[in-house]
């Protein structure tokens, strides 16, 4: 499981999913991207697959973990 006293959610996710879902913010900081990016990629959905809360934007942490792994078999995959 998630260690709680780590706030740095890039740390969080390759320790293992953490125990609530990823905003915005922890996206662009987990990903090292600007904000408006992170917006960019679910406009055109071309990011990790995220979903509303009421207004609120949050990302599930195996959708983000499944993300990644995509991207770097494309990657594999395309050498």
């Amino acid at each position: 499981m998630a260690n709680l006293t780590d706030p740095n959610p890039r740390a969080t996710l390759r320790g293992g999913l953490p125990d609530r879902y990823l905003t915005p913010d922890d996206i662009a900081e987990m990903f090292e991207v600007p904000l408006e990016t992170v917006y960019q990629w679910r406009k055109k959905r071309t990011g990790p697959p995220g979903f509303r809360i009421g207004r609120h934007l949050r990302y599930d942490p195996a959708d983000v973990r499944a993300y990644v792994d995509q991207r770097k078999h494309a990657e594999i995959n395309a050498a």
